[in-house]
């Protein structure tokens, strides 16, 4: 929010997988107390032109034809006319990792359009920490310049998981503790407190303990739990047929 409010440029989140990145976004983006326009890419492995379609779309921003001058041309005055309207442009682009050399580059020419010394508009990437090589080469250079802000998402801690489970249960309604101590303490040594391997631990353990007819969870039901969910991941990559 700081960097967007300040109109820092470019903004940089990475993680590794499953540490709640996704979810970040989802988050931030029901935050009314950003004043800006928003557009989303969910996968930027594009080509130059599908990507204009893209932001195109996104900002409903009409062409009069398919060049890449035209939609220069009609970004820079979309762009001017809500700095006239006192508001910002955001472009967050997920899965940046996936970004490549050309499309870096674009990304890059178009935050350097400027009214007064001002950009017009913020780039937030967020991608798993294999994006990190991507800015640190020397061909990116220009854009590692103009990177102001930066934070690297790292997975919950044992403290943490217990508050992400209880919030959670929380929001669906309940208002005992249903996992034990020890229940707590299975599930952050197997999910390394990996928010996306809670969820599912939690899950299968709460599947386990309805099938017991039992409201606590304990750790050998978690163990119930992890060993439900590694026998149907192994199905989903070895026979995916089977999934269907």
């Amino acid at each position: 929010k700081y960097g967007i409010q300040e109109n820092m440029a470019f903004l940089l989140i990475n993680g590794d997988i499953g540490t709640g990145k996704t979810s970040l976004i989802h988050y931030f983006l029901l935050d009314n107390d950003i004043d800006a326009i928003i557009a989303t890419l969910p996968d930027p492995d594009l080509s130059i032109s599908d990507f204009f379609k893209l932001v195109t779309n996104e900002y409903d921003i009409k062409l009069d034809s398919n060049t890449k001058g035209d939609f220069l041309i009609q970004f820079e005055r979309f762009l001017l006319a809500t700095y006239s309207g006192k508001k910002r442009v955001l472009l967050i682009i997920d899965e940046a990792q996936r970004l490549n050399q050309q499309l870096m580059e674009q990304i890059r020419i178009l935050s350097n359009i400027e009214r007064n010394y001002t950009k017009l508009i913020n780039v937030f990437l967020v991608g798993q920490n294999e994006v990190i090589d991507i800015i640190k080469d020397e061909k990116n250079k220009a854009l590692r310049q103009r990177l102001t802000v930066h934070y690297t998402i790292e997975p919950l801690t044992e403290l943490e998981s217990q508050d992400y489970i209880k919030h959670h249960l929380s929001v669906a309604g309940s208002e005992i503790e249903i996992f034990s101590p020890e229940a707590h303490h299975e599930i952050y040594v197997f999910s390394k407190g990996y928010p996306r391997l809670i969820n599912i631990i939690c899950d299968r353990a709460l599947l386990a303990g309805y099938v017991k007819e039992t409201k606590r969870i304990n750790r050998e039901i978690v163990k119930q739990g992890i060993l439900s969910s590694i026998f149907w991941r192994c199905i989903e990559i070895f026979h995916p047929s089977f999934c269907k």
